[in-house]
């Protein structure tokens, strides 16, 4: 956190000199007063400048789209981003020309994105935040193919009585399986291995 500590004749003054040394304003920042100073006899003799720590607030969100703006421009495919957020979850919409490079195979580019940039936030916020990074609709799309995925691998292992294992997915994509086969009376559904290598397992219920 950036903070510096400042002294003026008033303590609006010493706020003043703060926010102009960390070029920023003053609802981004925390004012702390130290001394109030002390007005001397004909503004002079025994006065006392007043004294001040201004300290900057840090947004996580704010920080979370810098990163992000940074790591797409280093990859050569510059984004826009749109910023929603619904509690303590918060979505990173991308928009750009090269957004395929963002993307990557299966949205692997993207998923490790949007673990980097969970990091980040969570490095800055005081209470978790969950990331959510979302390219040309890329996950309403994936979430789609995953549920087609999950009925017809849960139709394999029911046809030949054996357990089936998916490849390993984040945790948003195995709750989408998950969700996909909670009603399936059939099969039932369980996780196995760890993170980042965590898969899912359908078990035909014999």
């Amino acid at each position: 956190m950036k903070q510096v500590t400042a002294t003026g004749q008033t303590v609006e003054e010493a706020v003043e000199a703060a926010l102009a040394q960390l070029q920023t304003t003053k609802d981004r920042t925390d004012v702390d007063i130290i001394d109030e100073g002390k007005k001397g006899f004909f503004g002079i003799f025994g006065s006392r400048p007043a004294v001040v720590k201004v300290s900057v607030i840090i947004d996580p969100i704010e920080e979370a789209q810098k990163f992000l703006i940074h790591v797409s421009e280093q990859m050569g495919a510059p984004v826009e981003i749109e910023v929603k957020r619904e509690g303590k979850q918060v979505y990173f919409v991308l928009t750009g020309e090269k957004i395929a490079l963002l993307i990557g195979k299966r949205g692997q580019t993207l998923n490790s994105l949007q673990y980097l940039t969970q990091l980040v936030i969570n490095r800055f916020s005081d209470q978790y935040l969950n990331v959510i990074l979302d390219a040309e609709d890329y996950r309403n799309r994936r979430n789609e193919t995953l549920m087609q995925l999950a009925h017809r691998l849960a139709q394999k292992a029911v046809r030949t009585g054996k357990d089936v294992a998916l490849e390993p997915m984040p945790s948003y994509e195995r709750k989408v399986i998950h969700t996909a086969l909670s009603e399936n009376k059939r099969v039932k559904t369980y996780s196995d291995g760890s993170d980042p290598h965590r898969y899912i397992v359908i078990s035909p219920i014999k």
